[in-house]
Formats: C-alpha cells, sequence, structure tokens
C-alpha cells in the first residue's frame, strides 16, 4: 500500500511537472504572440506617423499655390498693359507706375519660388509646355516652339501653369 501511494504522489508529481511545464509553454507562446503583435502595431504607427509627416510637409511646400494661380493673370494683364507703345506723355508716365508695380509683384513670385517657364526656341516638352497651335516653317527643325501664346510658370519644382505655345510642324 505504501508502494503504491509512493506511485500515487510520483505521478501526480510527474502530473504536476507536466502540467507546469505545458503552462510554461502556453504562456511562452503568448509572450512571443504578444511580442510579435507588438512590433507590428509598432511598426504600424511608426509608418502612420511618418505618412502624415509626409503629407504636413507637402501641404506646407505648397501651401500659397491657389493664391499664386490667381495672380499669375494679374502678372499677364501688367504684361498686356507694357506691351502698349505710346507718345503721349501720360500714358509713359502711367506705364512707368505699372512696370513698378509689375516687378514688386515679380519679385515677390521670385521670392516664393515661382520662376517663368523658359520655351521660345527650345524644343517643345509636354511635361513643361501646352501646344495649342502648330504650324510649318521652313529651315525649322520639327517640334520647336515657335511662339510663346502665355507664359508658363513652375513653384518650386511642379508646373503650376504650362506654357501654351506655337510649335513647328
Amino acid at each position: 500500500m505504501e508502494k503504491e501511494e509512493k506511485n500515487i504522489d510520483k505521478k501526480k508529481e510527474k502530473d504536476h511537472k507536466d502540467n507546469g511545464k505545458k503552462k510554461i509553454e502556453e504562456l511562452e507562446k503568448q509572450i512571443s504572440e504578444l511580442t510579435d503583435k507588438n512590433m507590428r502595431v509598432t511598426a504600424e504607427m511608426i509608418n502612420t506617423v511618418r505618412r502624415k509627416d509626409e503629407e504636413t510637409s507637402r501641404l506646407l511646400k505648397y501651401c500659397n499655390e491657389s493664391l499664386i494661380l490667381e495672380i499669375l493673370p494679374i502678372i499677364d494683364n501688367f504684361e498686356r498693359a507694357l506691351s502698349v507703345t505710346s507718345d503721349n506723355e501720360d500714358t509713359i508716365n502711367y506705364q512707368k507706375g505699372i512696370l513698378m508695380i509689375y516687378n514688386s509683384l515679380i519679385n515677390v513670385l521670385n521670392k516664393y519660388e515661382v520662376k517663368e517657364i523658359e520655351a521660345l526656341g527650345c524644343e517643345f516638352d509636354p511635361s513643361y509646355h501646352q501646344a495649342v497651335m502648330t504650324e510649318e516653317k521652313e529651315g525649322t527643325k520639327e517640334n520647336i516652339v515657335l511662339e510663346v501664346m502665355q507664359k508658363g510658370y513652375t513653384y518650386k519644382d511642379k508646373v503650376i501653369r504650362p506654357v501654351m505655345v506655337k510649335v513647328s510642324k
């Protein structure tokens, strides 16, 4: 009987150890799963913050674009007014004032990295130019800008208004 009790005690002890090992394995598995989940959630948060920062940076970089787009037609009108030729003293004086205002606006646009796109005599580039007319011209290679119909501009590194041009055939 005593031997049976010892066997029962040993069996209980062995079962207890086996249950403890199983419990440890289960807990280690849970720790591993939670650690993996924590790393994925952390990586997702880092990516979310990075995307938010990139979006904010992009928005701040081009925050003045809509204002600049509204100023460009005003610049066009100033250029039209300055292209008028006259011998009248009053008109000449008005043009001097218009030129001063025009130069001030151009300086402000330059300060904000708005640059005119050069086109006349250049090869047509659809990323900068918008062809509105074509013309065959003797002695001119194909796809060369013959005339600028409306100036185009870049804002920082982005084309905000392509140059409207006449291109050779």
